[in-house]
């Protein structure tokens, strides 16, 4: 049993603070999307009757879900434990499905409330979920499609001498037409890095089985650690005939919602498993997979907002790493007064309550940063009435 599970929460406030985007370090393309100039950051903020906090990044736009669903069970649900506060929030977005941004918004507020547990009780989030370490392995993620030869270089040597042995990059320029330019800009970076740094790619879903498989045979002597998404995140079909057709190791799961589709994967034969805390329905369901991973031998990395993702990696063994996509994340930290440090390729997570980032919200509010704002009590929302199913 986990330490939350007997905890009671009497919420009586949320906020939802919208920070406003901060410049890329290098405008960011992958196959699929982008350029993204400018990447931006939701925070909500749940409190108790004691005015005790926790906080979790969170979708925005989405607060019809929230004010619907969500927000009626916490101000309405006293002195429930958690196991059963949960519960409640689970099901009450069943008729919204669990594979979209209903269930993720459920992992949030689940987040939020991890926060608010290990700041009650005085501890680091991290070692609130039982981690023996406060270091996290990072490895360096971005290599845009849109980059330069001379911008990969740049953002190599960053990732060099931050001391990280793992470098990701992305793959499928022009939509996917510009194999050959692919594979060329990836024996360019093996060059940059040597033998001795893992490299990985990133395709977002753009190949068939067919284009893919032919990828990995171009890029055969490069000794790539994995190939993430290479085709279409929904197509299990196609998933499976990839895995069953080359050794190389095939990653999924930045895309799915749950921790159920997970085992599936691992069934199809995908060796990597990349859940993201903030795409799930909590942090159960993010342990659970990291779980999986370990039991069935298989290589496991996480991402979304990194530093927050640090604090459930801690919890992993130490091989297993949290992504920072540098020309993104980046700029966020300006919003931080508090955060985890780089040393040495890790995050050394500092020892405060709760996760492991603050926001500095004096800062955010006299530089107007916070482009909107809201606030929630019980006197604004109406208490739940789940919608009948037809």
């Amino acid at each position: 049993m986990s330490r939350i599970e007997n905890e009671t929460f009497n919420i009586t406030k949320v906020y939802l603070r919208v920070l406003e985007p901060a410049p890329a370090v290098i405008p960011f393309q992958d196959s699929t999307m982008g350029p993204f100039n400018t990447f931006g950051l939701a925070i909500l903020t749940i409190e108790d009757e004691d005015g005790c906090q926790g906080e979790s990044p969170v979708y925005g736009s989405y607060t019809n879900i929230l004010e619907t669903c969500l927000l009626p069970i916490l101000f309405y649900s006293k002195h429930l434990t958690y196991t059963e506060l949960y519960r409640k929030l689970y099901w009450s977005v069943r008729n919204e499905g669990f594979r979209g941004p209903a269930a993720a918004l459920v992992g949030q507020i689940d987040i939020a409330l991890h926060d608010l547990a290990a700041r009650k009780a005085g501890i680091p989030l991290h070692k609130y979920l039982g981690a023996i370490h406060n270091d996290v392995t990072v490895y360096g993620s971005g290599g845009g499609t849109n980059y330069t030869l001379q911008q990969l270089e740049a953002e190599v040597d960053y990732f060099l001498q931050a001391g990280v042995d793992c470098y990701k990059m992305k793959v499928g320029k022009d939509h996917g037409a510009n194999m050959q330019e692919d594979v060329e800009r990836v024996k360019f970076v093996r060059n940059l890095v040597g033998k001795n740094m893992k490299l990985a790619v990133d395709a977002n879903q753009i190949w068939t089985t067919e284009q893919a498989l032919r990828f990995v045979e171009m890029t055969a002597a490069e000794d790539l650690a994995w190939f993430e998404e290479p085709v279409h995140s929904a197509s299990y079909e196609q998933i499976q005939q990839l895995c069953s057709r080359t050794k190389m190791v095939i990653s999924y799961g930045e895309s799915e919602r749950s921790s159920k589709m997970f085992p599936t994967l691992a069934s199809m034969g995908v060796q990597h498993l990349q859940p993201v805390p903030m795409h799930l329905g909590g942090v159960k369901e993010w342990v659970e997979v990291k779980d999986l991973a370990i039991n069935a031998n298989l290589t496991f990395s996480s991402g979304g907002y990194s530093m927050y993702t640090a604090s459930l990696m801690a919890t992993a063994p130490k091989h297993c790493q949290v992504e920072y996509l540098y020309a993104i994340m980046a700029g966020l930290e300006q919003y931080f007064y508090i955060r985890p440090q780089w040393k040495n390729g890790k995050f050394i997570l500092p020892e405060i309550d709760g996760m492991p980032v603050r926001i500095d919200w004096k800062y955010c509010t006299n530089e107007n940063k916070i482009i909107r704002s809201q606030t929630w009590t019980s006197k604004n929302v109406k208490e739940y009435r789940p919608n009948v199913s037809l």
